[in-house]
């Protein structure tokens, strides 16, 4: 059997980096806000431009 300190210890490290893992989450998703990628008067003739 297992120590209850040794299971704690694994407990609080495995709670670390998963609360790491979604605050990483979080922020990445609030980071770059969203923009238009073809603004208004983009040409339309532009090899990257939108297909109709």
């Amino acid at each position: 059997m297992v120590s209850s300190t040794q299971q704690f210890e694994r407990i609080r490290k495995r709670k670390k980096t998963t609360s790491g893992k979604r605050n990483k989450r979080t922020l990445r998703r609030m980071g770059t806000p969203a923009f238009p990628v073809h603004p208004e008067g983009y040409n339309a003739s532009a090899p990257d431009a939108k297909k109709p």
